[in-house]
């Protein structure tokens, strides 16, 4: 594991207030190992999921995670859209008035539907 990894796993640690303890627990759970020196790629990438998913990283408490809020941030600029313009579609599709207020699952569908439309643009 480079330095760079093991320094990025210890910023999330930090970041979500995980005491040895639990932090090596999950460390065994979702990687098989106890230190993150020992961490291959894979193993990396499952913790790194793991973090992600956990609810420090959900922006309400229906599920919505930073990924799926920037993702879709990031899709609407593709289209040039506006905030305005995004939450008209939110509203429209979803009956939420912003981004913020959509469920896991209701990020997962805008997420499709405005992959669906960048494509059907180009």
């Amino acid at each position: 594991m480079d330095k760079k990894k093991l320094a990025i796993i210890h910023i999330v640690k930090k970041e979500l207030g995980l005491v040895d303890s639990e932090y090596r627990a999950i460390l065994h759970d979702v990687s098989g190992v106890t230190s993150s020196k020992d961490l291959d790629e894979a193993g990396f990438r499952k913790l790194m999921n793991y973090f992600v998913r956990s609810k420090y990283y959900q922006v309400n408490p229906h599920g919505l995670t930073i990924k799926q809020k920037i993702f879709i941030k990031y899709l609407a600029g593709k289209l040039g859209w506006e905030e305005e313009h995004l939450n008209n579609f939110l509203h429209k599709y979803y009956h939420k008035t912003k981004l913020d207020e959509l469920t896991k699952e209701e990020a997962i569908k805008a997420i499709e539907s405005l992959k669906a439309v960048n494509q059907h643009q180009k």
